[in-house]
């Protein structure tokens, strides 16, 4: 079974974990490590510079799904051809930015619908690592909820697959939303003494899996950890215990 076959809307493991180099060569030794461990890899915008197309097809062939977030955001005719591009690439799912407004959004799903493996269009809401004063630095007079929760529901009466949100606002969005509409939650930390490095808005798997997540993106808790592999089965065991208190 592909680690990220659904039963449902449930994803078997919903773990990718964010492979946060520029190295291909580094890129395939971690997918080694965590073989069997996690449901995916995220690669970004560090990896895309420097590898380019050719490096993300290159780790398609390592046998795990995808994700390509490279949070797309210019005028819609230039995001649907980027677009058109990402989806010849075989990644599971991708992103592009809220910001960018519903007739770049509509445009970027209707170009990745276009292709012959269509990939998932996930559309950021808030980066995790801002909070309520960087909106108002921005002058958005919004509280981070409601704000988030508008740039959600545009995204899905945009088309979109699903949104990437930090975990404080899934519970939220998990009932404001279509149950098919996938959220994604970066800024995890799990464990006595995580980090939170660059990230404001952050919550353990656990509570991210409890209020309704669909998608996990670990970084260093895995990367950074002696043994990867060993780490996300950890991090595997705390959400699938999550997944047994909610079903009860």
């Amino acid at each position: 079974m592909s680690p990220v076959a659904t039963t449902g809307t449930v994803v078997a493991n919903p773990i990718f974990v964010a492979v946060d180099t520029a190295s291909l060569a580094a890129a395939r030794k971690l997918a080694g490590q965590v073989q069997g461990a996690v449901g995916g890899l995220k690669l970004g915008l560090e990896f895309f510079a420097t590898e380019g197309p050719a490096g993300i097809k290159a780790m398609t062939s390592e046998g795990l799904p995808i994700f390509l977030d490279l949070k797309l955001h210019d005028i819609p005719n230039t995001v649907a051809a980027a677009m058109r591009g990402v989806a010849k690439l075989g990644v599971e799912m991708t992103t592009i930015h809220t910001n960018g407004g519903r007739t770049m959004m509509e445009a970027a799903v209707k170009a990745a619908r276009e292709s012959a493996k269509p990939p998932k269009v996930l559309a950021v809401t808030m980066l995790t690592s801002m909070d309520v004063s960087d909106l108002k630095d921005l002058g958005v007079e919004r509280a981070v909820h409601a704000h988030v929760r508008a740039l959600a529901e545009l995204a899905q009466d945009a088309g979109c697959d699903g949104v990437v949100c930090s975990p404080q606002e899934v519970r939220m969005l998990r009932d404001a939303l279509s149950p098919e509409f996938l959220l994604l939650v970066p800024g995890l930390r799990s464990g006595v003494g995580a980090r939170n490095e660059d990230q404001k808005r952050v919550d353990t798997p656990g509570n991210a899996i409890r209020a309704g997540a669909d998608y996990l993106v670990i970084g260093r808790a895995i990367t950074e950890a002696p043994d990867p592999r060993s780490a996300a089965s950890v991090l595997w065991d705390e959400v699938a215990a999550a997944r047994r208190a909610k079903a009860h």
